[in-house]
C-alpha cells in the first residue's frame, strides 16, 4: 500500500522536473494528478485479482436497498392488491329471511282520510248493507260434488282457483280484492300473513292465511300458498263452500264419493291406508296392495 501511495508523486514530481510548474495550469495538474492515482488504482486491483486463488468464488455485488414506496390512497381496481385489500367475511353478508321475516310490511299511505282508504287498518263498508240478490245467489249457491277433492289423510276440499272463479262470478274481475294487513311471519317452518278481502269497496273479512315450507328456496312459494290459503278461509265469511265444513256433509260425501285403500310405497315400501276418490286410480309414489 506505501509503493501505491508513492507512485502518483513520483510522476509528479517527474513532470515538475521536466517542466516549470509555474507554467503549468492548476487545472491541468489536478487532471494529471486524478489520472494518474486512477491508472495506479486499476493496476493495483488486476494484479489483486490475478493473484487470488481460482477456487476462492467472488461474492456478487450486493444491490443497494430501494426506498420503500409507499401505497397509494387509492389503489387501481386492477392490481392484485386492491382485490384481497377486503378480508374474506366469516358470516352470511344478507339476513336469513327464515329468522328476520320478509320486511315487507304494508305502506302506510299519508294521503287525508277521505281521499283514500287505508285498508291494512280500516273496516270501511263492513256490514254495512247486504250485497245484491244476483250476487247472494252465487255466493250461496250449493257446491257440486264432483268438483271436490279429498286428500290422502281424509280432508275434503275446494280447490282454491275455484274459490276465485266464484268471487268473479258474483262481483266480477277487479271488483274484490285481497289486501295485506301485517307483515309476512316467517318461522323454521311455516310463512303466515294477515288478509283482508274487500268486495265492491267493502271490507267483508280478514284471516290469517299459513303455509310450510321445507327449504328456505321454498320460501317464496310458501308466501303465495299463505296468500291462497287466507284468501279460502275470508270466504267463509261470504258463506262459499261452506258444505266443506259441515261435517254432516262431509260424512255423506265421503260415503258417495271415496274409498279407503290399502296402499305401499314405491321407495321405501312402507304400507299405509289412504283415502282416494272412486272414479281416481293411486298415484305415485303410492301403488295399491293386492
Amino acid at each position: 500500500m506505501s509503493a501505491l501511495r508513492c507512485r502518483p508523486w513520483r510522476a509528479l514530481e517527474s513532470l515538475q522536473q521536466a517542466t516549470p510548474i509555474t507554467q503549468i495550469p492548476r487545472s491541468r495538474v489536478s487532471l494529471l494528478t486524478t489520472r494518474s492515482i486512477g491508472t495506479s488504482t486499476s493496476r493495483y486491483q488486476s494484479n489483486a485479482t490475478a493473484s487470488s486463488p481460482a477456487s476462492k468464488p467472488t461474492s456478487p455485488a450486493t444491490p443497494a436497498p430501494q426506498a420503500a414506496t409507499p401505497p397509494s390512497a387509492s389503489p387501481s381496481p386492477s392490481t392484485p392488491q386492491s382485490r384481497v385489500s377486503a378480508p374474506t367475511p366469516n358470516r352470511p353478508t344478507t339476513d336469513n329471511i327464515s329468522k328476520s321475516g320478509l320486511a315487507d310490511k304494508p305502506l302506510e299511505l299519508n294521503t287525508a282520510p277521505e281521499e283514500k282508504i287505508d285498508w291494512t287498518r280500516s273496516f270501511h263498508g263492513l256490514s254495512a248493507e247486504p250485497f245484491s240478490k244476483e250476487a247472494a245467489d252465487i255466493l250461496l249457491a250449493e257446491i257440486d260434488a264432483q268438483e271436490v277433492e279429498i286428500k290422502p289423510d281424509g280432508i275434503v276440499y275446494l280447490p282454491e282457483i275455484k274459490y276465485r272463479r266464484v268471487l268473479n262470478k258474483a262481483f266480477g274481475p277487479g271488483g274484490w280484492g285481497l289486501v295485506p294487513r301485517s307483515e309476512s311471519i316467517v318461522t323454521p317452518k311455516t310463512v303466515t300473513r294477515e288478509y283482508a278481502l274487500v268486495c265492491h269497496g267493502r271490507l267483508v273479512s280478514v284471516a290469517r292465511g299459513e303455509q310450510d315450507y321445507f327449504s328456505p328456496d321454498g320460501i317464496p312459494t310458501a308466501t303465495e300458498g299463505c296468500r291462497s290459503n287466507a284468501l279460502v278461509r275470508c270466504c267463509k265469511d261470504l258463506g262459499i263452500a261452506s258444505e266443506l265444513w259441515d261435517p254432516r256433509w262431509i260424512r255423506k260425501y265421503k260415503a258417495q264419493y271415496t274409498r279407503e285403500v290399502f296402499v305401499e310405497h314405491v321407495v321405501n315400501k312402507r304400507k299405509s291406508k289412504i283415502w282416494v276418490r272412486k272414479d281416481d286410480t293411486v298415484g305415485y309414489p303410492w301403488k295399491e296392495s293386492k
